[in-house]
């Protein structure tokens, strides 16, 4: 063979090596962009391949792993933990785009990736891998979690404070505000309960949803020992999960706003406890607004020197008892007492002495009738009884009782030389089915008790519609 043969030969066996280096620098070459534009516009870029598995991935630790360890394992599984059992997305035609994942990273701690592929095809257009990009959101996801749980709080307490300016009595106000909360927690029930020990004061202040009374022998106790001011959650032996939140308002009242649902329900989290301890601010407003409005209501009915109830409340007051004994079938007496001598007591002594007199007769007259019966001060000297049930002569014991006792009861304001105080009383019984008004019962025990007192006082005097006694 001549050697220009055998050079021409040996050329064309040196072709096909040669154009193999090549396209394998061009293989070579273009992973390399790849992997530097991943590594530009992600976090994390990765390959799979027709089964799944990582065959590329960069940087060179990932998740606080080596990337070689993670070589041939699932991507899904990695990536998608949550989502085991369903499709490999990283198998599917079309992608995938922006998807966001949590999973643990390095020391377990939880990070959220935002990942995107697309598909590597075969000429017959089958999925045979996909390559892929995730970049860290964790910042802007925890910015983003924080700002819709602001947003929620925000559109929860717009609506409590907008049912505050329109409702006016504070029972409305809370049923509107815990109905709210119920649905912004997701709650079953939700509850206003004092944890005070006044005797006055119902446990349970305001509820909604759900009854709340099965849960109250094993929650308050539990409620009354607890110092802490902010949210906590506590799970009670009937399965019964309980968000609560203790407050105090300026007035003393301690109490607690307690939201309720079964624990197999969603654990309570860190928002529902903030949204809960927001409310409970509001909780305590509407306590304190509903303390106000009952003293008010209290004082617009009672004397404040003695407590008793005033003028306009008795006679509110005298004129319900009077329906209610009509349509029983009962009687009803009406007594005015009017003091005697007050006047040269706050001459001589003061009005302090006179004051101190007319809280002694308010003590008096209360410690004579039943709790059920009315006790008012309708001004100046003048005191008025309403007595369900009583008759004129059960009345007319009562008042010799008072004749008898009250003068040594009041000894101490008797003045040297004179006689001490004493009462001159009126006597009016209303009897059922005889059509009385209140007004014409007044009129009788009040002619009564003054012709008491222009015969010298320290007396009583029955008297009836047909004539004064």
């Amino acid at each position: 063979m001549s050697p220009v043969r055998k050079r021409q030969m040996m050329l064309s066996m040196d072709a096909p090596a040669d154009e193999a280096d090549q396209l394998s620098q061009v293989l070579l070459e273009s992973r390399r962009r790849w992997r530097d534009f991943g590594a530009l516009a992600a976090d994390i870029a990765f390959e799979v391949d027709a089964d799944g598995l990582l065959s590329f991935i960069a940087p060179d630790e990932v998740l606080g792993m080596s990337a070689d360890s993670l070589l041939g394992q699932r991507a899904a599984s990695i990536f998608f933990p949550q989502e085991n059992g369903y499709p490999d997305p990283f198998l599917l035609n079309l992608g995938i785009r922006q998807r966001r994942s949590w999973i643990n990273g390095a020391d377990r701690q939880k990070v959220c990736l935002s990942l995107s592929s697309a598909p590597i095809l075969d000429d017959s257009g089958h999925c045979v891998g996909a390559r892929a990009v995730a970049s860290d959101v964790t910042v802007r996801e925890h910015k983003e979690i924080r700002a819709a749980a602001a947003l929620r709080r925000s559109d929860v307490m717009d609506h409590i404070l907008d049912q505050m300016r329109q409702e006016v009595q504070a029972p409305q106000i809370m049923g509107s505000m815990l109905a709210t909360c119920i649905r912004a927690l997701g709650g079953h029930g939700a509850a206003v309960l004092n944890l005070s020990d006044a005797a006055e004061i119902e446990t349970v202040l305001h509820d909604a949803g759900e009854p709340s009374m099965g849960l109250l022998a094993e929650l308050l106790p539990l409620l009354r020992a607890s110092n802490r001011s902010t949210p906590f959650q506590l799970t009670l032996s009937d399965g019964m999960s309980v968000l609560a939140c203790r407050s105090s308002t300026r007035f003393g009242l301690l109490s607690a706003l307690i939201v309720w649902r079964p624990t197999r329900e969603r654990p309570w989290d860190k928002d529902d406890q903030v949204l809960l301890g927001s409310v409970t601010t509001l909780v305590r407003v509407v306590l304190e607004h509903e303390t106000i409005q009952r003293e008010l209501a209290r004082q617009a009915r009672t004397d404040p020197l003695t407590g008793l109830l005033n003028r306009r409340a008795f006679l509110d007051e005298a004129q319900r008892r009077i329906d209610r004994l009509e349509r029983e079938g009962l009687p009803g007496t009406l007594m005015f007492v009017d003091l005697d001598r007050l006047k040269p007591l706050n001459d001589q002594l003061g009005h302090e002495a006179g004051d101190a007199a007319l809280v002694l007769t308010s003590t008096v007259l209360r410690n004579m009738v039943r709790p059920a019966d009315l006790v008012a001060r309708l001004g100046g000297d003048e005191f008025a009884l309403w007595l369900d049930g009583f008759d004129g002569l059960t009345a007319a014991e009562r008042a010799e009782h008072l004749r008898l006792t009250f003068p040594r009861d009041a000894a101490e304001f008797a003045l040297p030389g004179q006689q001490g105080l004493t009462m001159s009383i009126g006597i009016a019984c209303r009897q059922p089915g005889d059509g009385e008004e209140l007004d014409d019962i007044i009129q009788r025990a009040d002619l009564a008790m003054y012709e008491v007192k222009r015969n010298g006082g320290n007396h009583w005097r029955v008297s009836n519609p047909e004539r004064t006694a």
